[in-house]
């Protein structure tokens, strides 16, 4: 019998998010590079791979070229681990320097090099661990001196370790010039990390799969960030890698008159988008249809960029829509989300994890204005969107998206147009007639059912959106220039505590 028949199929990485994106982990008995700038994460990486390793009974050995002992075990206690469980190897011993020490007969690096790459050999030989890490190899790489004498004592390494049965991450600062391809080809497998800073807010840290031999793995840049705890990766959404499900029968906005204008309501797994200027009721309108849902006992996850949450629940409240007895119950979640602090991955990590763990069947975006801000170009915007849309579409959960337009009246402009996206686009505008400003609503397309053509005036009050009659003696309402043909009597009477715009 082959000793690999006894390899397990895969082993962790002791890091959730990266497991999943290697499907489940990585090769056993294999050598592994993790590249990555100073500040990227490579030794938080390296010390949770040992400690996965440990706790599933697996000895580690730490050998570290570059940082100290107490510099690594510093490390581990800001994120409350401790190292008693794997060894820990310093090549370099507080009297290297010493006169002693010291030769001239032969260059520095032919004795250095070898010498150092016989110690790690025989530090896994007398330790026998399962799981090593190695960092860094600039070290090496600036005793070498040579291309050549580097690739060579790689390459011994390399084999040394395939003969003892362990799985190796050897971890690189990317201080070679141009990358160093060589070594990527020795490897089994590679994983990159980058940081990156933006003109304002905190920097973003992602990572990319480079190459893993005989493991299907999911492509890409995937945002992670270092934590207490090691790091927290979020990997890329794929929306083809979950399974559909069919449509189910609309449910109610809570309003029977919405109802009417978008044939039926809102239809669980289809994705609805209100568009309109600042202060004309999109956001109120989005909380009056999530709390029909509370009340029907469905779970909901809103997403708050825009505003502040007291804000929002104080501004709910008077209008009739309370708030705080759903998230005391636990059926209400509201996060607000500053987009300079949080990266697009964690966001759709926040999303499934919603949907997922949480059972929430109902989530609220506002609005997309803001979650622009954190995307590095709208096109990546739109892409984002397109796979969380159809993820939220295939687990059947009813998506409310919220985008404001640029003007109140006449020319009105929308930072990216994700009409497309939409199952339902719900516009809402400003108009004037008699000397007032007033609002309206129109439903541009509906994918589901067929749908009200009609342009509707509406009103925001104490008893939250309510929508009156269409609007037929005007012309030109969506232009927010319109003319007037008919009586005073055709509009809404103005109801005590409504005003011409919230949200």
């Amino acid at each position: 019998m082959r000793a690999d028949e006894h390899i397990p199929p895969v082993a962790s990485t002791g890091i959730e998010g990266l497991d999943r994106i290697l499907g489940g982990g990585i090769t056993p008995h294999r050598m592994y590079l993790v590249e990555g700038t100073p500040g990227t994460g490579k030794t938080t990486l390296g010390l949770g791979f040992l400690l996965a390793g440990a706790a599933a009974g697996e000895s580690g050995l730490y050998i570290t070229l570059a940082e100290t002992e107490i510099e690594l075990r510093a490390v581990a206690a800001t994120h409350g681990w401790t190292l008693d469980s794997i060894e820990l190897f310093e090549m370099v011993p507080a009297d290297g320097l010493g006169e002693d020490q010291e030769q001239t007969l032969l260059h520095p690096s032919e004795v250095e090099l070898g010498e150092t790459v016989r110690d790690i050999m025989d530090k896994v030989d007398a330790a026998k661990p399962k799981r090593i890490v190695i960092d860094s190899l600039s070290e090496l790489r600036l005793l070498a001196q040579s291309a050549i004498r580097y690739r060579r004592q790689i390459l011994a390494l390399k084999h040394f370790f395939s003969t003892r049965e362990v799985t190796v991450l050897i971890l690189d600062d990317k201080s070679a010039s141009g990358g160093d391809l060589q070594l990527h080809s020795i490897a089994h497998g590679v994983v990159s990390l980058e940081q990156t800073l933006s003109g304002f807010g905190a920097q973003r840290r992602r990572l990319h799969v480079m190459k893993m031999r005989g493991l299907r793995y999911r492509g890409g840049y995937h945002d992670f960030e270092i934590e207490r705890g090691g790091l927290r990766v979020y990997p890329r959404l794929v929306a083809a890698r979950h399974d559909g499900s069919s449509l189910a029968d609309p449910v109610s906005t809570g309003s029977d008159q919405l109802d009417l204008l978008m044939g039926g309501g809102l239809v669980p797994g289809t994705a609805t988008l209100l568009t309109g200027p600042a202060g004309i009721g999109k956001t109120t309108a989005a909380v009056q249809c999530m709390l029909a849902a509370l009340k029907r006992g469905t779970k909901a996850a809103y997403f708050l960029f825009d505003e502040r949450l007291p804000t929002l629940l104080k501004r709910s409240a008077a209008l009739g829509l309370d708030l705080q007895p759903h998230i005391d119950s636990g059926q209400l979640t509201i996060r607000a989300i500053d987009p300079a602090e949080m990266s697009p991955g964690e966001f759709a990590g926040a999303v499934c994890s919603a949907v997922e763990k949480d059972g929430v069947r109902m989530v609220v975006i506002d609005s997309l204005n803001a979650y622009l801000q954190s995307m590095p170009s709208e096109q990546f915007l739109v892409l984002q969107m397109h796979e969380m849309l159809t993820y939220l579409g295939q687990q059947g959960v009813v998506s409310m998206l919220i985008l404001g337009l640029h003007g109140v009246t006449g020319d009105v402009r929308q930072d990216v147009d994700l009409s497309y996206l939409s199952d339902t686009v719900v516009q809402l505008r400003f108009f004037e007639a008699l000397g007032e400003v007033r609002q309206a609503i129109s439903v541009i397309k509906t994918r589901t059912a067929p749908h009200e053509r009609t342009i509707r005036e509406f009103q925001i009050g104490k008893e939250g959106l309510q929508v009156g009659e269409a609007l037929r003696d005007f012309q030109g309402i969506l232009t927010g220039v319109p003319t007037f043909s008919g009586e005073g009597t055709t509009l809404m009477r103005h109801r005590p505590g409504s005003s011409a715009g919230n949200g």
